[in-house]
């Protein structure tokens, strides 16, 4: 008996797809720029996993990662585009994925906002979640 419990998920045009593996690690906000700017929101919601947790079923050729800065990466599909995906050497061994390209239930809430210095004053804030500067 499988007892596993894994979520699901993908990019837009469904030429990407992927699982992964709970428990998470964590579940934040990240108000940083960049994730502004690649995700065209006021903050992006992610859920890290190690890397070992998650497994790209379908599509993992159009997986394309960018150099967003010296030791950080971004997965985006090559076909539709959507931002999936962060890896970074600060957080070696983790895989970063965007939640709102999962389409389950994870096993936490956000639990913080980070690079908090770094919000816009335009977006709405929980401000009962911890607050990190970057």
């Amino acid at each position: 008996m499988d007892t596993v419990k894994r979520v699901h998920g993908g990019c837009f045009c469904g030429a990407v797809r992927f699982s992964a593996n709970l428990p998470s690690k964590w579940c934040a906000h990240c108000h940083c720029s960049m994730c502004r700017k690649t995700h065209g929101a006021g903050y992006v919601t992610w859920a890290g996993f190690d890397e070992s947790q998650v497994i790209v079923s379908t599509g993992e050729d159009k997986v394309s990662w960018f150099d967003s800065s010296e030791e950080a990466q971004r997965g985006f599909c090559s076909n539709c585009g959507s931002s999936m995906f962060f890896r970074s050497q600060r957080w070696a061994g983790e895989l970063h994925i965007a939640l709102g390209c999962i389409n389950d239930e994870i096993d936490r809430q956000p639990q913080a906002n980070v690079f908090f210095d770094r919000h816009v004053g335009w977006m709405p804030i929980d401000a009962t979640l911890k607050q990190v500067d970057g």
